[in-house]
């Protein structure tokens, strides 16, 4: 398992080597391990689906920072890859966000994310988001480089000012948070490829566009984004959309009284699931201090 400190370098050698990086959303273990098998060089932690199959709520400023900082650290365990930790507002004022960059840093984060809404925060794909002041924010950033201890970790400033304040807005303080500290920017959902493009001319700081299917941004190629000037996509929804279709699919079968004969060519094999959580190594174990 690499370490954190080579985890953080190679996230931090990926965004500016010119390589552009796509990181799936993972959101429980089983995500997680299937996502770092797969050998992605970075992964990103979802709010939303975190919080979803954590607390069953939604991402709407309910989960707590003991909630969040308890995941990060499980993700970051148990994956090779550096992963990308949504730490939402902060959980609170200053002091909470020095306390949250702390915690997350010693979880294993290789990055945090903060953004500019209001609390309680919302999904950056729902409507009725509103920011706080962009000074207030510059703050918050400013606490956030002072607070970490490992320069490695990143900081991902995101801004949800473009629904509500306009793409003008959106890039000013996508500048400011960059004066501030922040070491990658994230303009929350653009319209257009209109958008996409002013904002990835704008910068010379990494940019992670952020790609819902069926939210606000136009899905593209990751070559596409790339030209557009984004060094990051991140996926945060792909994975707890496929699995919800897939429960979906698979206990309509058992609740109509078909069982799952029928959908045998659907399901992940049970004894590769049993490998990829790590039954093998049970196995040996037992074999090695058998009686």
């Amino acid at each position: 398992m690499r370490s954190t400190t080579e985890k953080r370098r190679l996230l931090r050698d990926k965004l500016h080597s010119g390589e552009f990086l796509s990181a799936p959303g993972i959101y429980d273990m089983i995500s997680a391990r299937m996502a770092d098998s797969m050998g992605f060089e970075a992964l990103y932690m979802t709010g939303f689906g975190t919080v979803a199959s954590y607390l069953g709520e939604p991402d709407a400023g309910l989960a707590s920072y003991s909630d969040m900082v308890n995941r990060v650290g499980a993700f970051c365990r148990a994956t090779q890859a550096p992963v990308i930790c949504d730490g939402d507002t902060g959980y609170g004022g200053l002091l909470n966000v020095a306390h949250t960059v702390r915690g997350y840093e010693a979880a294993g984060a290789a990055a945090i994310q903060l953004e500019d809404q209001e609390f309680p925060k919302k999904c950056g794909h729902t409507p009725g988001r509103r920011v706080i002041p962009a000074a207030e924010m510059v703050r918050k950033l400013a606490v956030a480089v002072e607070a970490r201890g490992d320069s490695g970790m990143l900081i991902v400033a995101r801004t949800d000012a473009l629904s509500g304040l306009g793409v003008d807005e959106a890039i000013e303080r996508g500048h400011r948070y960059a004066e501030a500290g922040a070491d990658v920017l994230f303009i929350e959902s653009p319209e257009n490829v209109e958008q996409l493009q002013r904002i990835g001319a704008s910068f010379d700081k990494p940019l992670l566009v952020n790609v819902v299917e069926g939210g606000r941004t136009p899905q593209l190629s990751a070559q596409q984004y790339r030209e557009l000037g984004f060094a990051l996509a991140i996926y945060p929804a792909a994975g707890f959309l496929a699995a919800a279709q897939a429960l979906r699919q698979a206990y309509a079968g058992v609740a109509q009284g078909r069982g799952t004969l029928d959908m045998q060519d659907a399901l992940y094999p049970f004894s590769e699931m049993c490998e990829l959580m790590g039954f093998p190594a049970v196995w040996e174990f037992d074999r090695r201090h058998a009686d």
